[in-house]
């Protein structure tokens, strides 16, 4: 008996499911205490997959075969960089002009 290939949406639903699950496991065995709008987020993003099968509605925010948007997927490496106790450095630099000019006329 040959089974048909595995279902795209199901698989990216279950995946997302998994990186809740580890992100609250992590912080719970680091004894890390997430903010009220962290566990809230955790909790409503998860719902939402288990009632949708995706945690955002506006297919602009994210690819169609994903469980979670672009900006969620952002904030859960970032809750669980917190629950792992790294420290992630800030990548953006603000835009300024230099002090002096170049020595090579740049």
């Amino acid at each position: 008996m040959k089974r048909g290939p595995p279902d795209p949406k199901a698989q990216a639903k279950r995946a997302a499911l998994n990186a809740l699950k580890r992100a609250r496991r992590a912080a719970d065995k680091a004894g890390v205490a997430l903010s009220d709008w962290e566990g809230e987020f955790l909790g409503s993003v998860e719902d939402r997959l288990k009632t949708y099968g995706r945690a955002f509605g506006d297919p602009e925010k994210g690819a169609a075969g994903q469980a979670l948007s672009m900006l969620q997927t952002v904030k859960l490496r970032e809750i669980t960089a917190k629950a792992k106790g790294e420290k992630t450095p800030m990548k953006r630099k603000a835009f300024g002009r230099r002090s002096a000019p170049r020595e090579d006329g740049e």
